[in-house]
């Protein structure tokens, strides 16, 4: 990443903004911070005034809201992956030629949308009046009426934990002076109507008061609750009619969505350019910016300024300095990015680590999901995808990781011999009478589990020596080689060490090994510490064995899953021959394996994505990996609906 640094004049400012959007090469930083510095403030100042962004966002809001209201009641069958449409710079510019008409059209939607919205909110509020008064359906008398001259009604419920009938007993022993009826009642409460005197209100507010009653409220409504569920009622029908008016104005302009779509786009466009303006720094004459951008793009940029006569220098990072984070890998290892910025970007003076990790991450994936016919269903499935749309972004990388990674589930599911489990051996001995294995190319993991665990165990001790060289590689690029001697250098040979210690390989080297490499730790684990803290904190060093001892046993996931993928298979297959030959037989051996296979793959690949992750995040991430790094924000097109092709692309 280089840091480039621009002052031009005034007349070529547009031009240049323009032609760096479509270069898109160059993160501009905002300025606002050095007007604080009173040299800058009394030379300079920023283009913020105009309102412009703000006139933008607006009319960006209101294209997004019709684009919704089109996609929501839109009869046009919706694509199983939107993708970005190809579209010439002069045909875009050609169909906005008519951006009034556009405009207008899309002001129409837009109060479609409003009307809706507000016919939603109508029907909401009618609806929970409606489900208020239900239980009052059979209760006749006006509800505006609360009392004459001499009687109170007194309308409510009480929690259906109650016992309005021990209720009843007790208000009609207290008085006789009213009456007591159960209106109706339902899961939470029991609703009530009482009529009694004003002599003996009192009396009865008590009495209720012990029994958590609520007292009904109907606002204005008059009439009988029946009466006005029945106006409601009306009210509903004539409201579905006006939205069925609406959703057909929507519909019928499902034709002008590609239009609404450019316009969007433009929008974006001319709001990203004002956008870009409040970052520079201007005087009468000139302007000025500064960012950031790739060291392989310099050629572009000095063409391009040298072009608008910009005086401009461009340099190196300072040392220790934070640079935007621009991830750069290859066709085979790019789509594993999708696994890094799921966890977080590298700090810029770190190390990006998809490299290290892909080839880990897809061998992974493949033991735990670990059959062959899942593997060429999930690398033709998503291999079709690809082929069919053009998928950007995190999409993009996620479903060429799974391709990758489909490729390496069926290697694997050769090598242990599982297609759909043994799903031919049980349908050739069900239904043809006949023993047919297809023999694992390696083994079987079912039949010699351990095998698969202590190569588990192996392959998960390299990637964590993968992890721990970096971090060396990191300490000696801060300056810091002493640190990767004693830090990694001494642990690996007490690591290596005990495994040919206890593997009994050679056993005599591998004890001198673990000897000198915990001695090692030991003297050298404190070293940073005064006094009694150099020898607790040898000892605190030596004690993190434990952890590599953990991190490695986490790596039995691998054949944990693995063999999960196998079992569930075989059982699947096995339901699936319980009725034998014949036609029955077909019947359910072709409902168990759409049914069960369907399944195994689904939850079993989210089981590889998820602990494939894990053991990157935690057992390789954790030994070197620092994150929090910004992600580099180029300056360019960044369109929702349409690609603009230009003829030097």
């Amino acid at each position: 990443m280089k840091q480039l640094t621009a002052i031009g004049h005034s007349s070529v400012r547009a031009e240049l903004m323009e032609q760096l959007m479509t270069l898109g090469v160059v993160e501009i930083s905002d300025q606002e911070a050095k007007l604080g510095e009173s040299e800058w403030k009394a030379l300079v100042k920023t283009d913020r005034n105009d309102g412009s962004v703000g006139r933008y966002d607006n009319w960006i809001n209101r294209t997004t809201q019709a684009l919704e209201a089109l996609e929501k009641y839109g009869t046009e069958k919706k694509p199983l992956f939107k993708t970005r449409a190809p579209i010439t710079l002069a045909a875009f510019e050609d169909s906005l030629k008519e951006r009034h008409q556009i405009e207008k059209n899309t002001e129409i939607l837009t109060v479609y949308s409003n009307k809706l919205a507000e016919l939603q909110a109508t029907q909401n509020k009618l609806e929970a009046s409606r489900m208020g008064l239900i239980p009052w359906k059979e209760y006749d008398l006006p509800l505006e009426l609360k009392e004459t001259k001499e009687v109170d009604i007194i309308l409510g419920g009480i929690p259906s934990a109650a016992n309005p009938d021990l209720l009843k007993q007790e208000v009609l022993a207290a008085t006789e002076e009213c009456t007591f009826e159960l209106v109706n009642g339902d899961s939470e409460q029991y609703y009530i109507a009482i009529l009694c005197t004003k002599a003996v209100r009192q009396e009865i507010d008590e009495i209720l008061k012990g029994y958590g009653f609520n007292r009904a409220q109907f606002g204005d409504l008059s009439g009988s609750a029946s009466k006005n569920i029945t106006m409601i009622d009306e009210k509903l029908a004539v409201i579905e009619g006006e939205r069925a008016k609406v959703i057909e104005g929507i519909q019928g302009m499902e034709g002008e969505r590609q239009n609404f779509e450019l316009l969007h786009d433009y929008l974006v466009l001319k709001r990203d350019r004002a956008m870009i303006r409040e970052r520079l720094l201007i005087t009468k004459q000139t302007f000025y910016l500064d960012g950031w951008f790739p060291a392989a793009a310099t050629a572009k940029v000095e063409a391009l300024l040298t072009e608008k006569e910009c005086y401009y220098t461009i340099r190196e990072p300072e040392k220790g300095e934070e640079t935007p984070v621009l991830l750069l890998n290859g066709s085979m290892t790019g789509p594993f990015e999708a696994i890094t910025r799921l966890y977080s970007l590298p700090d810029s003076r770190g190390i990006d680590a998809t490299p290290f990790f892909a080839i880990f991450y897809a061998i992974f994936f493949g033991m735990m999901l670990s059959d062959a016919a899942y593997g060429v269903i999930l690398t033709v499935s998503t291999f079709l995808i690809l082929k069919k749309f053009k998928l950007e972004g995190m999409a993009g990388r996620l479903m060429k990781m799974f391709f990758y990674c489909g490729i390496s589930t069926t290697i694997w599911g050769i090598l242990f011999g599982g297609y759909f489990g043994d799903l031919i051996t049980v349908v050739a001995a069900t239904f043809f009478n006949a023993d047919v294995v297809i023999p694992a190319l390696w083994f079987a993991p079912m039949e010699d589990p351990m095998k698969l665990l202590m190569f588990s165990f192996i392959l998960g001790g390299i990637h964590i020596f993968l992890g721990m060289a970096l971090d060396g590689y990191l300490s000696i690029k801060d300056g810091r080689p002493m640190d990767a001697v004693f830090d990694i250098g001494l642990w690996y040979i007490l690591l290596i060490g005990l495994v040919l210690l206890l593997a009994g390989v050679s056993p005599d080297i591998g004890k001198w090994m673990s000897i000198v490499g915990a001695v090692g730790i030991l003297v050298t684990g404190g070293r940073h510490n005064k006094g009694i803290g150099r020898i607790t904190g040898g000892l605190s060093s030596l004690y993190g064995i434990t952890g590599y001892l953990s991190d490695v046993l986490s790596y039995s996931r691998l054949l944990a899953l693995g063999l999960a993928t196998g079992v569930i298979a075989s059982v699947v297959n096995t339901m699936g021959s319980l009725a034998g030959g014949g036609i029955t037989g077909v019947i359910l051996m072709i409902i168990a394996f759409s049914i069960g296979h369907s399944y195994n793959i689904a939850i079993n690949a989210l089981g590889s994505f998820v602990h494939s992750c894990r053991l990157q995040y935690v057992e390789f991430f954790g030994k070197f990996y620092k994150s929090g790094g910004e992600a580099f924000e180029p300056f360019r097109e960044k369109t929702k609906y349409v690609e603009i092709l230009r003829e030097d692309h």
